[in-house]
């Protein structure tokens, strides 16, 4: 992979274990020279993980909607700075612009980007791995509330498996660096057709 996404939050509550989770991802992005592709902030987690990329020398690409630029949350130091007219073009450039995605804690924006993102790999819109780095079990809830998706039968087990999860960077990119998915087999998968 040569560029990871990131949806993380605009936020950052102080937790250290946070700060160790966005300083070791840096160091993995760095050293495998994989460029961050992030929602271009410059406050909370986002922010965070620009400046460490950056401060690592990797290089980082913002996209980020004209009216939160707007309000000078732009981050100004980065590689790149692509401005967009809404928050969909964000996700779709994002996307488009990444080979794999990764979701660090945040908030209700995190959430929707995430799991936007994981339907479009479920219908076969693209394939790339989508990554959870759950950290310190901050999802561990969520990933709970799936596994009762897929016991209920509104999600089926194979789609359930889509998502990637750990709670060390290191391995969550090394499992997603070995993630494939033609097309036809998510999409069989989806319909339950294997």
């Amino acid at each position: 992979m040569k560029a990871i996404s990131v949806f993380c939050g605009a936020n950052f509550n102080g937790d250290p274990f946070l700060k160790a989770a966005i300083d070791e991802l840096a160091d993995v992005m760095v050293a495998k020279d994989i460029t961050l592709v992030f929602g271009g902030g410059r406050v909370g987690v986002m922010g965070l993980l620009a400046d460490a990329v950056l401060s690592r020398g990797g290089k980082a690409i913002g996209v980020i909607p004209k009216f939160l630029m707007d309000k000078e949350v732009g981050h100004k130091g980065l590689t790149e700075l692509h401005i967009v007219e809404n928050m969909h073009q964000r996700k779709q450039m994002m996307t488009d612009l990444c080979e794999g995605v990764i979701m660090l804690p945040g908030g209700f924006g995190t959430l929707e980007e995430f799991f936007e993102v994981l339907t479009w790999l479920q219908l076969g819109l693209h394939q790339n791995p989508v990554g959870l780095l759950n950290v310190n079990g901050f999802y561990d809830f969520l990933l709970q509330q799936m596994d009762v998706m897929v016991e209920r039968k509104f999600l089926k087990p194979a789609n359930r498996q889509l998502i990637i999860t750990s709670s060390n960077s290191i391995e969550l990119i090394d499992l997603m660096s070995k993630f494939d998915a033609s097309p036809e087999e998510v999409w069989f998968r989806d319909r339950n057709l294997t």
